[in-house]
Order: C-alpha cells, then structure tokens, then sequence
C-alpha cells in the first residue's frame, strides 16, 4: 500500500537549514499495524504528514497505492486523500462549535455522502465506540478518552483503507489510553491498515511492526513485537 525510496523533507528559515527526513525508506502493505519509533525531533510527524498527503518531500519517492504521489500538487493530493486515509491527531482536532455527532457527520459531508446514510454511519459508528449517550455533547462537555474516541469515530466513518494517527494517546492516562489503542487493534483486525507514531513502548506493542527513526533516518525496522 505504501512504499518510499529515500525521502528527504528539509525545513529553511533565513538563517537555519534543518534537515527532517533523509533517505527514509519504508513500505507498508495493506492490513499492516506500523508503529514508528524514535526520540522527539526525529522526524516522525513529518514523515507521517508526507505519508498522509499532507506534504510533498523536497527529495526521494512515495507511492500510494501503486501510484506515484510524492510530487502532487496541493489539489491532487487533497483529491487522492477524500475518502482514503483518515487522521488521528493527538491534540482531537475537533471543531468546539459542533456536538459530537455533528463533527462526524461533517467528514460524511466532504465526502458527498446522501444525508439518510451519514445519519445512518453516524449512529453505527458511535455505537462502536460507545459514544451514542454523548452524542448530542459538544467537545468541551466530553473527557480527553471520550474526545479521542470521537476523533477515531470521525477518522473512520468515511470508511478508508489507512489511518495515520499521531500520539493518539500522548493527552490520556493509561486507562483511556489501553481503550484507545484497543479500538485501533480491532479496526486493524477489520482490515483497516494503521501507521502511528509514538513515543509509548505499550502503545507500540500493539502493531505488527515497529520501525525507529533516528536523525531523520530509518535506524531499524524490527519484525515483532517489543
């Protein structure tokens, strides 16, 4: 599913050249658990936004899909990610203004979905996460685990094939954060392919496969488990 050959991203101010990515070479195939590993300023959210099309890389390539992607224009890469990979963020991301079933009927709404079947994909997915009681909540009524499971509920309920998630439990404590990582375990039992960055050694013993970045570069990629 995802496939980069000596990826480089290099951030430049007026005085500072600071290289994030270079020569980061990964794969992933579809229905993989990835977690990817490695100290902070690493180059660990770079490389999952540029996996995520939300950033070209200065250097290297990035297939998607079989299809070469890495330098795509701001539009086709918003056009390739509607209804294929789905974020989740650390900080929730969620918009304070709307109810819970209002943030994820909005993704339905980009992607051109008939109102009888978001109302419909609504209400599963927040059977799912056990979220149906808060549905009519706004964001700052919820706890930090009830946030997070409507930011997956939201990343899920366009149905993609790739969820990029990024410290998905960074804001929890461990009792939230062990349901989070479960409901990510079993999407990715359902077929659903997962690449996430963390910090958590627990967090990373969820996935099939843990790769570590170091410098901007890959130190490792480890078959099993920690």
């Amino acid at each position: 599913m995802i496939k980069t050959e000596q990826i480089v991203r290099t951030f430049r101010t007026e005085e500072v050249k600071t290289v994030a990515l270079n020569g980061v070479s990964m794969e992933v195939k579809e229905g993989e658990f990835v977690a990817i590993m490695g100290p902070s300023g690493c180059g660990k959210s770079t490389l999952l936004n540029i996996l995520g099309l939300l950033d070209n890389p200065d250097g290297g390539r990035y297939w998607l899909d079989g299809e070469e992607v890495g330098a795509l224009r701001e539009r086709q890469r918003t056009r390739l990610r509607k209804g294929r990979i789905g974020f989740v963020f650390q900080s929730f991301n969620l918009i304070d203004e709307l109810t819970v079933e209002e943030n994820i009927d909005l993704q339905l709404k980009y992607l051109d979905v008939p109102k009888a079947e978001r109302r419909k994909r609504v209400e599963d997915i927040l059977r799912r996460v056990n979220m149906s009681h808060r549905a009519k909540h706004y964001p700052q009524q919820l706890s930090g685990g009830q946030q997070q499971r409507v930011a997956i509920a939201r990343a899920v309920v366009g149905r993609p094939r790739l969820i990029l998630a990024d410290e998905p439990t960074g804001n929890l404590d461990s009792k939230n954060g062990r349901e989070i990582m479960e409901l990510l375990s079993s999407l990715n039992a359902e077929g659903t392919t997962i690449v996430m960055v963390t910090h958590s050694r627990h967090d990373a013993t969820y996935a099939h496969r843990i790769m570590y970045l170091y410098d901007g570069q890959e130190a490792a990629d480890m078959d099993g488990l920690l």
